[in-house]
């Protein structure tokens, strides 16, 4: 993808810089807060309820070109945390380098994360370069999910050009046990329209989960995504799913459905509104 050249620009452009590092650990028979930090445009909040929820949000409304973001949780033994986002992230046109979104999550012996982040909507023109990478200790387990919604669909919009790197990495006790990389660039709508992509598609997703019992539930997880174009699949130690759709509210139908079959209880209060 070429970048706007910005030979005419007096000043640099502003950059938002946002980390995010917390912990969380298992002390009297409940999840605890351990460790809270918090810089730049990233945020978090912590809302009252049954179990440890953790919601980001990014105050600078939205990613930009240059934009570096890095979020970092860790589990320690015996915890349960939920991790989403307070609304969908935007991520706007890029006028010179792509975006840089960095997620590293630890998960200690024996406790669990579900990382639930809420749909990534891509603008005409935008720029990402996303990682997320997962540490799992033996007996852990994680939910993870990752949404892409090519824009604003309920306006009409439609993407011509575009670039992302989207790099996904599961190891258990320093083993890679699963990795995915997604790579566009270009007319991101041609790209999408071919069948061995999307086959027409604006919103996709990706499920995947590991640890006690969850080859188990891959019956349910079929079930649940029944009628919609999607599949599911148990490899190694991870169930995977894999999910398509025009728009993003058939998306997140979708997506809770299978969710309802991998985790207890209900999706967090901000996927609710």
């Amino acid at each position: 993808m070429n970048f706007i050249a910005t030979q005419q620009m007096t000043a640099p452009a502003q950059r938002a810089r946002g980390r995010l590092d917390l912990a969380f650990k298992h002390d009297g028979g409940v999840t605890r807060l351990e460790r809270f930090y918090q810089e730049g445009c990233l945020k978090a909040r912590l809302p009252r309820g049954q179990g440890m929820e953790a919601v980001a949000l990014n105050i600078s409304g939205g990613i930009a070109g240059g934009d570096i973001l890095d979020t970092a949780l860790e589990v320690a033994p015996g915890a349960a945390v939920t991790f989403t986002t307070q609304a969908a992230e935007r991520v706007y046109r890029a006028l010179e380098a792509p975006a840089r979104v960095r997620t590293r999550l630890v998960v200690r012996a024996n406790a669990r994360l579900d990382y639930l982040p809420q749909e990534t909507i891509l603008f005409d023109g935008f720029a990402l370069n996303r990682t997320l990478d997962v540490e799992l200790a033996e007996g852990a387990a994680f939910l993870g999910v990752e949404s892409l919604v090519f824009g604003r669909l309920a306006m009409g919009e439609s993407l011509h050009q575009g670039f992302l790197r989207d790099s996904i990495s599961l190891r258990r006790e320093g083993t890679l046990i699963w990795h995915d990389v997604s790579r566009m660039d270009g007319d991101i709508s041609a790209l999408l329209n071919r069948p061995g992509v999307a086959a027409g598609a604006r919103a996709v997703a990706s499920i995947f989960a590991t640890g006690p019992g969850v080859a188990a539930r891959l019956d349910g997880v079929r079930a649940a995504l029944e009628g919609g174009h999607a599949g599911a699949s148990f490899s190694g130690e991870v169930l995977l799913a894999r999910l398509l759709a025009p728009d993003a509210a058939q998306l997140r139908r979708l997506v809770g459905r299978a969710l309802a079959v991998l985790r207890t209880g209900p999706l967090p209060r901000v996927w609710q509104g």
